[in-house]
């Protein structure tokens, strides 16, 4: 986990599809390049939010759930259930730029342009480094759909098991 200090702080991004409250099914796909995150949409998980991060640079997913959320080390900021965040003035950017800093080629201000998000579900949390985040498509949430997603990361066609 990274640091937290004074400067950091969290504001909610509204613009980004809420999320089911209940069990959102959160997917997440990442590769060198992409980094996806998909989830059953508020209220009722009909549909699924395809969401795209930009450039992004790292990822965590797991605790805490909305019951342990209060132990996060950015509660006291504004985090809470869930949500959508962006977190400003965030230490997670300036350890990354840090630890690139040993790189000969290494240039601090592609580390300005980033962006650090949390998004948190009901039994875990995601958060992600990223230039910018993309809400890709909202979708009826059935199988079919799920599998189109996987395929879009996987760059190959899927089998699908219910077809000879």
């Amino acid at each position: 986990m990274y640091p937290i200090d004074e400067a950091m702080g969290i504001v909610s991004l509204d613009s980004i599809p809420a999320h089911s409250a209940g069990a959102p099914m959160p997917l997440v796909l990442a590769d060198d390049v992409a980094l996806v995150l998909a989830y059953e949409t508020a209220p009722s998980g009909d549909n699924l939010a395809i969401v795209r991060f930009v450039d992004s640079r790292a990822h965590l997913f797991g605790p805490p759930g909305d019951e342990t959320l209060h132990g996060h080390p950015l509660a006291e900021r504004g985090l809470r259930p869930y949500g959508v965040f962006e977190v400003l003035r965030s230490t997670w950017i300036s350890e990354l730029e840090r630890l690139n800093r040993v790189h000969v080629r290494h240039d601090s201000r592609r580390y300005a342009a980033l962006r650090h998000f949390v998004f948190t579900f009901h039994d875990n949390t995601f958060e992600c480094v990223a230039r910018s985040i993309r809400v890709v498509s909202v979708v009826p949430n059935d199988l079919d759909n799920r599998r189109e997603l996987l395929k879009l990361m996987a760059g190959q066609l899927i089998p699908d098991p219910n077809q000879n």
